[in-house]
């Protein structure tokens, strides 16, 4: 009997734990992801790294895209793309295509750069590296968000992720 009582507290007690976050999702299909983040309502995140290089990009992943608080805010509210320019690592011909044309079309001169785009794909800020860990990162997504959703109707769009 005692047995049987102390099975049911840890059943209840692992089942009311704190439960593992969603881990993000980095995609590299890059149509197929705008088309989910307007299909559900989500901001896109492009990610431009060199990940294998590039040391302000190995920092903002192991100070923010790693870390659990990120990892949910990011699979709750966000589709995420990673656009990179490994020097040390294979990467497949297509993928490096389509890399080297988004470089090209938002005009990427460093990084890391972060791009963040509204559900429908229009420009809705830009990042990089900062400190202050996911909490900071996520509060200048908001921020970014915000300010575009206030963005009087009469100027034009701004730069649009596909053409």
């Amino acid at each position: 009997m005692k047995k049987s009582i102390f099975w049911l507290f840890a059943a209840l007690f692992l089942a009311c734990g704190p439960r593992p976050g969603r881990a993000l999702e980095w995609r590299t299909d890059l149509e197929q992801a705008a088309a989910d983040a307007r299909q559900n309502g989500r901001h896109l995140l492009l990610n431009f790294s060199g990940s294998d290089w590039c040391g302000w990009c190995k920092k903002l992943d192991g100070e923010v895209f790693s870390q659990p608080a990120f990892q949910e805010y990011a699979a709750a509210n966000l589709v995420a793309v990673l656009a990179d320019f490994p020097r040390r690592t294979a990467q497949d011909a297509t993928l490096k295509a389509q890399n080297e044309r988004l470089l090209k079309r938002f005009a990427v001169q460093g990084f890391p750069t972060v791009l963040l785009f509204g559900p429908e794909g229009e420009l809705a800020g830009e990042l990089g590296y900062q400190p202050g860990g996911p909490e900071a990162f996520i509060r200048s997504i908001q921020q970014a968000i915000s300010r575009h959703g206030m963005r009087s109707p009469d100027l034009p769009p701004g730069p649009r992720l596909l053409p």
